[in-house]
Parts: C-alpha cells; structure tokens; sequence
C-alpha cells in the first residue's frame, strides 16, 4: 500500500487559484467560500474582515478603500506566493473598494487544503501579505470630524 502522501489529492492543485479580485460591489461569503470547494480538500479556512465602529480608540463615522489600478496583479502575486508555499486545493480573495458602512464586508479570503492545519496556516498567510503588500488603502472619517489614511 503506498503513503497517503502519494496520493495526488495531498499536493496542490494545478491552478488553485480560484477568485481573485477587487471589487465595488458588496462580497458574498457564499461565492467565496463556493470557489474553493474541493473534494480532495479535508481543511477549509475562511477569513472575513467586517468594517468595525472604532479605531485605535475613536469612533469610525466613515470608511472608504481606495486601490491602485495594480491590486488586482498583485493580489495575483501574493496568492501565487501563499500557494506554492502550501498544498492549496484551492484558494479566493476578495477586497472591497468605495465607501463602506459599519458592518460591511471588506474582504473575505478562503484556502482549501487537503488538512485543517495547512489551511489555517496558508489562509493566515494570505491575509497578512495581503493586507501589507497589496496596494489598498483605508480612508477613515472619525466622528470628531479627524481622518486619516491607513496602508499609504
């Protein structure tokens, strides 16, 4: 009997890059969480970052990202990173652009991986290089009238 390691369900997926994208309409956990279904996959981790009502101590009356025309190619280019790191299945990320209110969805990204531990770790990953690599800026309007830029 051969290692379960040989079994071609335990390596990566050929392209397991599934939903990339940056948009400015509301994200579906749904649509993500459906792109990286996989039947060889046995650990599915999915992050999802809400816009919260305070910041660093103050309250938040507006948000708004903005991107450069480049996120989307380098969203492509981290992901590609966290995938040849860890045996992705598959993966989605998705950011939110435009002006956002309390409670919605800014970003949500998924790994599928053919164990928990991979898929927490690779989904981990993802978010964190994300969220310093990837040219989206966070725009934020406190209700004392300050604001400030976070991410440029």
């Amino acid at each position: 009997m051969t290692s379960t390691h040989d079994h071609p369900g335990e390596r990566a997926a050929g392209d397991p890059l599934r939903l990339l994208a940056v948009r400015a309409t509301p994200l579906s956990v749904d649509e993500v969480f459906r792109a990286v279904g996989d039947d060889a996959a046995g650990g599915t981790a999915l992050f999802v970052g809400t816009v919260r009502n305070h910041d660093g101590g103050a309250d938040v009356a507006a948000l708004g990202y903005s991107a450069h025309p480049s996120a989307e190619e380098e969203l492509r280019r981290v992901a590609e990173k966290v995938a040849a790191d860890f045996p992705v299945r598959a993966m989605a990320a998705v950011h939110r652009v435009g002006e956002l209110a309390v409670g919605d969805l800014a970003v949500i990204v998924a790994v599928s991986c053919p164990h928990r531990a991979e898929a927490f770790d690779a989904c981990r990953r993802l978010i964190d290089d994300l969220k310093r690599e990837v040219p989206i800026w966070k725009h934020q309007t406190f209700s004392d009238g300050t604001e400030e830029w976070v991410g440029v």
